[in-house]
This record gives C-alpha cells, sequence and structure tokens, in this order.
C-alpha cells in the first residue's frame, strides 16, 4: 500500500538532511520511494522554493510530479490571488481530494509550513516502520500529515523517540 507523508522541520534545511537519510534507506532496502518532494522556506523569504525529486522513467509515470505541482500551487501561491481565484481554489481543492488530500490538510499543511521551515512530501511503499524510524531518530521532524493507520503512525512515531 503506498503511504503518503509530510514531515516538518523548524529549518528550511531539515527536509534536505531527511531527505538524504531517506534516500539511505531506500538503498539498505527499508522503503520504496514512490515520489518526493521538499519544500524550503528560508527567513526573509516571501514564499517558498519547491523541489520534486529527479525522479527515474518509472516514478514520472505515476504522475505524482503534476500532483506536487497542483498542491504546492494550492498551498503556496494561490492564497496570495485571493477571491479572484475562488473558482480555480474550488477546482483545485476537488483534485486534491481525488488523490486523497482533503481541504482540512490542506489548511494544517498550508499553517505548519511557513518562513523559517522546510518540509518533505513523501509517497512511499513497502515500509519497514521500525528500521526507517531508527534512521529517522535524530531530525527534529514532526509528522504533519499521513495516511498511515492509527496503529502503523503510532509505531513510527514511537521508534523515532
Amino acid at each position: 500500500m503506498a503511504t503518503f507523508t509530510v514531515w516538518k522541520f523548524d529549518d528550511p534545511a531539515g527536509a534536505d538532511r531527511a531527505e538524504k537519510l531517506l534516500l539511505e534507506a531506500e538503498s539498505d532496502g527499508l522503503i520504496t520511494i514512490v515520489d518526493r518532494a521538499v519544500v524550503s522556506w528560508p527567513a526573509g523569504a516571501t514564499r517558498p522554493t519547491t523541489r520534486h525529486s529527479e525522479a527515474d522513467e518509472l516514478r514520472r509515470e505515476t504522475g505524482w510530479g503534476a500532483v506536487w505541482g497542483l498542491l504546492f500551487g494550492a498551498l503556496f501561491f494561490l492564497p496570495l490571488l485571493g477571491a479572484a481565484a475562488g473558482a480555480g481554489v474550488a477546482a483545485i481543492h476537488k483534485a486534491m481530494e481525488r488523490v486523497g488530500i482533503g481541504a482540512e490538510q490542506m489548511e494544517t499543511l498550508r499553517w505548519q509550513i511557513v518562513e523559517g521551515t522546510s518540509a518533505l512530501f513523501l509517497l512511499t511503499d513497502n515500509a519497514d516502520l521500525d528500521r526507517l524510524g531508527e534512521r529517522w531518530r535524530g531530525t527534529h521532524s514532526l509528522l504533519i500529515d499521513t495516511n498511515l493507520t492509527d496503529v502503523e503512525q503510532a509505531r513510527l512515531l514511537g521508534s523515532l523517540q
């Protein structure tokens, strides 16, 4: 089962550091990364920078690049347009709901990922949650969104402490 997670870090470089750990875990067979994206919002910047993974052909075929673009546009750029983009925002929210990201989740992401922070957006599969959590320990991250079951989420978060 594919799992969507978003991890927030309290500094603009945290997600980059965590991404490196995640890539090492993948090469060791602890997780399969379907796709990933990094958002970094340096202090003083008016908006964040986003970077989608340099995915191979198989990953590109999944179409997540378009989803990341739509998601980040809705989170960080459309709110600046205000009421003029009202109909467009509603259409984007509907599109996000089709891939499992609801309006409430969008709002949570919007108020959590702010200036001075970063986030790692992941679509993964076949994770060894206990061993992955051990690798992730010390990253000072906060899980702000996931479709893991409550039991899976508790197991992963428990292994981080």
